[in-house]
């Protein structure tokens, strides 16, 4: 299926791995010209050269810290005009909620809101005076169903839907859309010892802490597997197509059936 994303430029923070370089990658193959974007110009290169060896569209890199106002003024700067916005970047941690500080708080807010918030702050005028454009926010299951081992998490993933519903609400009568999706446990860098942190003999194979992960921690799940990176960026980068025009204001599941409620 054509997605008609030849030309439209694309910006994916947290991009140099996991669940940000597969979107890059699958938005590069749809013909968007991608930015990844990344604190480490090691990482960031060998993204920009993984996708560059796949992709269809142009793709190129950004060094720039976009938790702080001059690293995400430094990456628009960069950028250019944008079309498409991800905010993708994101950190987890499993923590008892007695033991979560203050400055946990404030970091959390700080890298999984607030950084999303100020990029699409800088960006939406110009799509509404386009008439065009897609800022997608990438949430989590864990904005509806709250994990009693990593609340603050949950907490900035449930505000990441009411920013994007909010900002959707001030597209009424344009050809902008603002989404978010909600991904489940997905494999990507880091989740090894986060499900070793869980397990009950964190020496055992991972297949078998994650079988026990699945059947103890999160048994709501119909898939009962890791998701795939790529299982979320081939609907991010519907999305981002004009094809998902009537799509606004959602929070899009793809979980694996883990959140059990309808509405």
């Amino acid at each position: 299926m054509d997605l008609k994303l030849n030309g439209q430029a694309a910006l994916v923070t947290g991009s140099t791995g996991g669940i940000g370089l597969e979107i890059a990658r699958c938005l590069a193959a749809e013909g968007a010209d991608v930015i990844v974007c990344g604190r480490g110009k090691n990482k960031v290169d060998a993204a920009v050269s993984s996708i560059g060896d796949s992709g269809g569209g142009s793709v190129r890199g950004v060094v720039a810290d976009v938790t702080t106002a001059d690293g995400a003024a430094a990456l628009l700067d960069a950028a250019g005009r944008v079309d498409i916005l991800v905010n993708n970047l994101g950190i987890y941690e499993s923590k008892p909620f007695g033991d979560i500080t203050d400055d946990d708080w404030m970091r959390f807010f700080e890298v999984n809101l607030v950084s999303g918030a100020r990029l699409a702050r800088a960006v939406f005028p110009g799509m509404l005076e386009r008439n065009q454009g897609r800022i997608i926010f990438v949430s989590s299951e864990s904005a509806l169903s709250v994990p009693a081992e990593m609340i603050h998490y949950a907490v900035t993933k449930t505000a990441q839907l009411t920013i994007a519903r909010g900002l959707a609400e001030l597209t009424k009568g344009t050809k902008v859309t603002v989404n978010s999706v909600m991904p489940g446990p997905t494999r990507a860098d880091g989740i090894e010892a986060f499900l070793r942190s869980q397990a009950s003999d964190p020496s055992a194979s991972i297949e078998t802490i994650e079988a026990e992960f699945f059947a103890k921690a999160r048994a709501s799940s119909l898939l009962q597997r890791m998701i795939e990176p790529g299982e979320i960026a081939s609907l991010v980068a519907y999305l981002a197509s004009p094809l998902a025009s009537a799509t606004n204001g959602a929070a899009l599941r793809v979980e694996g059936g883990l959140i059990t409620t309808i509405a």
